[in-house]
């Protein structure tokens, strides 16, 4: 039994064909949907104001742009692979038509971090935002129902108190895996109403925060280096792409979609790429306008937006935005759930996993026995896990994940150089050349404890591939002894 057997993109495709396929709805402007939807989250909010204050001063603008060109190769690799192989499982099913079963289950059980770990932690995010905004309202919810019990909170009056349950937490969860339950069309619709309803806030910001920029904020616009590696000046600008990089994760599971495109050859490429440039002229004019209106050196803060509201003296606009977070992370949380159900709906057909994964409900056409399990798991992690600082861990199996798609790129054009290929990644094999070596540098400025967790993370998985996966592996069982 070859460790590294690999499975066709012949056979791949004519599996995706057969009865119980999903169902193509999805169009070009749905799958870009879809690539917002994930990337404009979190990160845009919090990770902005931290990069600048710390790293690169008004020049965080800069830091966006090459963190869009690193993201930006793997999308090029990310756009042919999706093209020669138009099925679900992403990286996972690249994995498995270039670089064998291992590699293939190492990167199906990496891609947990990004979708199943991130989606749990934005969750929590969510619980935390939904208070707040309702606080405002004078609404206060019971304290031992909104936090996890090894979890502190502070109340309204200053005192720190313990929670039982995180029950926002875990009604958003189940929300989500509900709507996908339903069908990709409606969840690609819901999720097209909400990235509307928080691009259409952010442009809001963007275009009513302009005439409150004080251009003194932007001298020097790149602020001299201290002295120390990453600490402003140019370096500064290099180590603050690495922090908002994270701001970036997402748009990749626009792969994960590709079995349910109606025409992936042609929509999946503009999915991509579209996603990537639409996001990254948001950051590159959010950013501007934010260390336009508040000083950098005062954005090292959880939350740098409500900085910059502060000095906007429209009263509504605070509430929009709080709207436009909770609808930024709950698109992202449909996104990353919806690309997890379907990297293990794949692994499940090939036998790596139990067949309640890949058991499509007859109405729907959806994973939804995988979606049930995800919300169990997923709404657990929710309610009693204490918030933590899992955005790296999320990012480093991310980074993974890239580093995997180019190399297989750079395979398969010696493997397969004739296949067809609706779209070609240009100037191989400079780019996914480039691409690895953008992301295996973010990689290694994550910290060996995050390398640490990687690590045990990939052992655990291989425990199970080796008891369980190995014995079950359809190509296994039917490659020749």
């Amino acid at each position: 039994m070859s460790l590294f057997a690999l499975k066709s993109i012949d056979r791949a495709i004519q599996e995706s064909e057969r009865e119980n396929q999903l169902r193509r709805t999805l169009g070009p402007f749905s799958l870009i949907a879809l690539g917002v939807g994930a990337v404009i989250g979190a990160g845009i909010f919090t990770l902005t104001g931290v990069a600048a204050a710390n790293f690169a001063g008004p020049a965080i603008v800069i830091s966006f742009v090459l963190a869009a060109i690193g993201c930006v190769f793997a999308g090029l690799c990310y756009s042919e692979f999706s093209t020669m192989i138009p099925i679900a499982g992403s990286a996972y099913t690249y994995a498995y038509a270039t670089m064998g079963e291992l590699i293939a289950w190492i990167i199906g059980w990496d891609l947990v971090l990004e979708y199943c770990v991130g989606a749990a932690t934005v969750s929590i995010g969510w619980g935390q935002t939904l208070v707040a905004l309702l606080q405002t309202f004078g609404i206060n919810l019971p304290a031992k129902f909104i936090a996890s019990p090894f979890q502190p909170i502070k109340l309204p009056d200053g005192t720190l108190v313990h929670g039982i349950i995180n029950l926002p937490a875990v009604f958003i969860v189940v929300t989500v895996s509900v709507i996908l339950i339903l069908g990709i069309r409606e969840s690609a619709g819901i999720n097209t109403i909400i990235v509307f309803l928080k691009v259409s806030v952010v442009v809001t910001f963007i275009f009513i925060g302009w005439k409150y920029i004080s251009p003194a904020n932007h001298i020097p616009f790149i602020p001299p280096n201290t002295g120390h590696f990453g600490n402003f000046g140019w370096s500064g600008i290099v180590s603050g792409a690495g922090v908002i990089f994270f701001a970036y994760i997402g748009f990749d599971a626009v792969s994960t979609a590709a079995q349910e495109a109606k025409k992936p050859q042609r929509d999946m490429p503009v999915g991509i790429i579209g996603s990537l440039l639409v996001c990254t002229v948001l950051f590159i004019l959010y950013s501007y306008v934010l260390t336009g209106i508040v000083n950098y050196k005062d954005l090292n803060v959880a939350a740098p937006l409500s900085l910059a509201l502060v000095k906007i003296p429209i009263p509504w606009l605070s509430t929009a935005m709080n709207l436009a977070v909770l609808a930024g992370l709950t698109s992202v949380m449909l996104v990353m759930l919806l690309g997890q159900s379907r990297v293990f709906y794949s692994m499940s057909r090939d036998g790596l996993l139990p067949k309640l994964f890949s058991s499509v409900h007859p109405k729907f056409r959806t994973p939804w026995r995988c979606n049930l399990v995800l919300m169990v798991f997923v709404g657990l992690f929710a309610a009693f896990a204490p918030i933590a600082v899992v955005g790296e861990m999320t990012s480093i199996g991310t980074l993974f994940a890239f580093v995997i798609v180019c190399a297989g790129i750079l395979i398969m054009r010696r493997t397969h150089p004739f296949i067809p290929r609706p779209f070609k990644t240009p100037l191989v094999p400079l780019v996914p050349v480039l691409g690895i070596i953008a992301n295996l540098f973010l990689m290694s400025g994550l910290g060996w404890s995050n390398w640490a967790r990687l690590i045990v993370w990939l052992a655990i998985g291989l425990v199970i591939y080796f008891s369980y996966s190995r014995k079950h592996s359809v190509v296994q069982r039917e490659s020749p002894k």
